[in-house]
């Protein structure tokens, strides 16, 4: 018997099209809605259009709407896995906010493309049926969300978006990608060991994120606070570490109970409070500072946001992120 899948669309290059002059613009109509005739040899399909935004368009509010999308068709019907199409400048942070607001046991299945549809080489419907193959596979039930791109298989925790154009581009640093595809099954090799759950009613919270440079001045800190934000994310040098001009900033945010999380601006390792010095990790954490362990800085802001914004209050934001 064949498995349903939820298949939802949000727009993005997959569903776009280039112009004769060479620009690539959403369709008024999504050209992958005509491609579910081609995915029922795999599954049943219940195809909904959720928006069709360029994923730069796509905000926070955008990923709970979606977020309370899958859960409401959950609920209400016998839905085995979720595929979603979605633009890739964003699709890890929509991947994110998913997988620390959802926890079902079901698939969700995030795909997208590099090129458009009617670009020589498109990869969007070749993603899109991998995409539903993992769905309906029994062993992407419990791994949390997954992106699924060019034969490969990655978590929504790890994977990040390392090229501006190459069909590639969706890797997961230190880790690698989850699953491969062939053309005869689905071969997962590991899964994650722990997964995290927040539940979520609003966004009203606000949370900034900055990256941390060689010279930075105090001033724009300053900023976050005129802003009137409720939290910051800083990428910070090395390990974790900032300029000392920066050191008074961070003070005074954290005085007035304004978390303060720390990513590394590298693209491999792990942020920790290491160094002593006057802008170091170490100092930084002794003054009260997070550090987020193995995430970037996007998704960093997105748990931080997600965290403040906690139905019930009951998390320790220092707990969150150890």
């Amino acid at each position: 018997m064949k498995k349903t899948i939820l298949l939802i669309h949000t727009g993005g290059t997959i569903s776009m099209a280039m112009s004769e002059e060479g620009a690539v613009l959403p369709n008024k109509e999504n050209p992958l809605m005509k491609e579910s005739n081609a995915l029922e040899s795999i599954a049943k399909i219940i195809e909904i259009e959720a928006f069709n935004l360029p994923s730069p368009h796509i905000t926070p509010n955008e990923m709970l709407i979606l977020r309370n999308l899958i859960l409401e068709k959950v609920s209400t019907e016998q839905i085995d896995g979720v595929v979603i199409t979605h633009g890739t400048d964003t699709l890890e942070e929509t991947a994110y906010f998913l997988e620390l607001t959802t926890n079902l046991h079901i698939p969700i299945v995030l795909t997208g493309a590099m090129r458009s549809s009617n670009e020589l080489g498109a990869d969007g419907v070749y993603n899109l049926v991998e995409a539903v193959r993992v769905a309906v596979d029994d062993e992407a039930c419990g791994k949390g969300v997954l992106v699924v791109m060019n034969d490969e298989v990655h978590l929504a925790v790890n994977t990040t978006k390392t090229s501006t154009s190459s069909v590639n581009t969706f890797q997961s640093p230190q880790y690698g990608p989850v699953g491969l595809i062939t053309k005869s099954r689905i071969l997962f090799h590991h899964g994650p060991l722990r997964r995290q759950y927040v539940e979520l009613q609003d966004l009203s919270k606000r949370v900034a994120m900055l990256k941390i440079y060689a010279g930075m001045e105090e001033d724009l800190l300053d900023v976050v606070l005129a802003c009137h934000y409720d939290g910051v994310v800083l990428e910070g040098l090395g390990q974790g570490n900032v300029p000392p001009a920066v050191v008074k900033g961070i003070e005074t945010l954290l005085e007035r109970d304004i978390p303060v999380v720390l990513v590394s601006r590298c693209f491999n390792g792990i942020a920790e409070g290491v160094y002593g010095y006057v802008g170091g990790g170490k100092m930084l954490e002794d003054l009260g500072a997070l550090f987020a362990t193995g995430i970037n800085g996007q998704k960093a802001r997105l748990k931080l946001l997600i965290g403040l914004n906690q139905l019930d209050k009951t998390i320790d934001l220092k707990e969150f992120f150890s």
